[in-house]
């Protein structure tokens, strides 16, 4: 079974596109490129990875597929698209013709309005991907799960991907409400969950390895072993950690799982979720 990072990023850096990367986050205001995730890749056994999505632009398609063109261990993209667009049918059937692009993904965390992913239109875009096969990536905190619930409610046969646990307040230790939220969304067997962003919830200098505990805890109970997946969040990781320090909580956290469920999590579901390969 091949080893799936399933969710990292790459870009060319841009001060104005790239506002939201800033001076506490100075060592990733640079490029990251296939090059540079390559040996990363390798050195930790790594076969392939999901490049995601992070800038809100039809050119990020673009960009992703003349990387994965060239680079084979980029299985697949989760891309961007207006989802509110009048045409977005017609833009998902162009779209659908480029066989890397597996899904979408929209940084609703950053809409002024918590219930964006409740709007009409954007509903509209949500409704339209089961028929492409595309997954949709939620990018959330946890204040917006109650409007997630509802969303994944009311696809019950879309697939729909939870970006780094709905990003848990690590740093302060705080699990009430959230874990709650995530049991409640869990119920939804259309819904799948990333193991990825933690180290960046933390506190960047001082975490530790037990910081992660009840927060995993929750997601693998709640989820299964079917519906968890292995992201870096490569490299926006390295603003807290380095790649092997990164993998070294999941590692550790994972090493009592069977055999079938350890091939699942660092790779199967991932391939199965976003039909890779």
């Amino acid at each position: 079974m091949l080893r799936i990072d399933a969710h990292q990023h790459f870009w060319k850096f841009d001060p104005v596109r790239d506002s939201w990367i800033n001076e506490e986050m100075k060592q990733i205001q640079r490029d990251f490129l296939p090059g540079d995730l390559a040996p990363v890749l390798q050195r930790n056994r790594i076969d392939g990875c999901v490049a995601v999505q992070s800038d809100q632009s039809l050119k990020e398609n673009d960009f992703h597929l003349r990387l994965a063109a060239d680079n084979h261990f980029i299985k697949g993209i989760v891309g961007w698209v207006d989802l509110q667009s009048d045409n977005i049918e017609e833009q998902l059937q162009e779209l659908s013709r480029f066989k890397k692009i597996k899904g979408f993904r929209h940084v609703l965390q950053a809409e002024p309005d918590p219930d964006f992913m409740l709007r009409s239109a954007f509903i509209r875009g949500i409704r339209h991907l089961r028929q492409f096969n595309f997954t949709y990536d939620i990018l959330i905190y946890p204040k917006h799960l109650g409007y997630a619930k509802q969303l994944v409610a009311d696809f019950p046969d879309q697939r729909f991907v939870i970006d780094h646990l709905a990003k848990p307040l690590i740093k302060s230790q705080v699990i009430t409400g959230w874990k709650e939220e995530m049991e409640a969304i869990a119920l939804h067997k259309n819904v799948s969950c990333k193991i990825s962003g933690m180290v960046t919830e933390a506190d960047w200098k001082r975490w530790q390895k037990e910081d992660f505990n009840i927060y995993l805890d929750t997601v693998f109970e709640a989820f299964g072993s079917k519906r968890i997946m292995f992201g870096s969040d490569w490299p926006v990781c390295l603003v807290a950690a380095s790649y092997e320090k990164m993998m070294e909580i999941v590692t550790d956290y994972t090493a009592n799982l069977s055999t079938n469920e350890q091939a699942d999590f660092w790779g199967g579901n991932a391939i199965e979720i976003y039909n890779l390969i």
